[in-house]
């Protein structure tokens, strides 16, 4: 099966790295010109010279804090600039935050939800018209196992997400007889620069390898999940091969979430 998006525009949020990096690799190399929004110039540069390597469609970066909303109606602009238009939406900006719900005050709430929730929110909207007016639209939310099976100290990220996901369903209701899919992808534990992160930060008395692979006993699968295996199914929702899947909460977690 020979995936491809050739001829489509993407955006792609968060994706000088990680996930967002994985997906705007694969989603170029399938023939895609994809927008790469980030917040660090640098990363950015960086990103956008090691996706080219692989890309048969054209890769641009553009800076852009997503939790602003001045910041994202002037990037929409100079993508739709570049490239004419956005055909795929991958709302991929966030971080991992999970603390004590009397812990989290109003300041940190509303920067969360500015971050994941409202980002997305601005950016479908801007987006929706022009998939309107040619009747084929992708939108891809990207959640966490969270938004369906919240743990204590789990929010303010599973608040986010939940609602993230209730967006989904919303916008795949509305976008259906437009030809505008919108699905939502799960994250559950999968090799990232979080992963990466989480591994210096623990500083365990083991190899990152050893790290992962403990990580990952757990779950049914017996492994941690694989960026390209989460830009593989991104890509495959985002081609005219996913044509038929809308609505739809997707767990990438091998297994290990409790609710389907």
């Amino acid at each position: 099966m020979d995936v491809r998006l050739d001829g489509r525009v993407a955006i792609i949020t968060g994706a000088s790295k990680g996930l967002g990096f994985a997906m705007a690799k694969e989603f170029s190399a399938s023939g895609a010109n994809v927008a790469i929004l980030a917040r660090s110039p640098d990363a950015l540069d960086a990103a956008v010279a090691e996706a080219q390597k692989t890309a048969s469609g054209k890769v641009a970066g553009f800076a852009c804090d997503v939790s602003q909303a001045d910041q994202i109606e002037k990037t929409f602009a100079d993508v739709v600039k570049t490239f004419g238009k956005v055909d795929i939406l991958i709302n991929n900006a966030g971080m991992s935050r999970a603390m004590p719900s009397d812990k989290i005050t109003d300041e940190i709430w509303q920067e969360d939800l500015d971050l994941k929730l409202f980002a997305a929110i601005r950016l479908s909207r801007l987006c929706w018209p022009g998939m309107k007016d040619r009747k084929w639209g992708r939108i891809i939310n990207v959640l966490n196992s969270g938004a369906k099976a919240p743990r204590a100290n789990g929010a303010p990220t599973a608040v986010s997400r939940a609602a993230g996901m209730a967006l989904m369903k919303v916008l795949s209701n509305e976008g259906a007889p437009h030809g505008i899919l919108v699905n939502g992808m799960l994250v559950g534990q999968i090799v990232s620069d979080q992963i990466a992160r989480r591994y210096e930060t623990e500083r365990p008395n083991m190899t990152f390898e050893e790290f992962v692979a403990k990580a990952g006993a757990g779950i049914p699968v017996g492994r941690m999940g694989k960026a390209e295996e989460f830009a593989a199914m991104a890509c495959l929702l985002c081609s005219d091969l996913g044509g038929f899947t809308t609505g739809t909460a997707i767990n990438m977690d091998g297994g290990a979430t409790p609710v389907v």
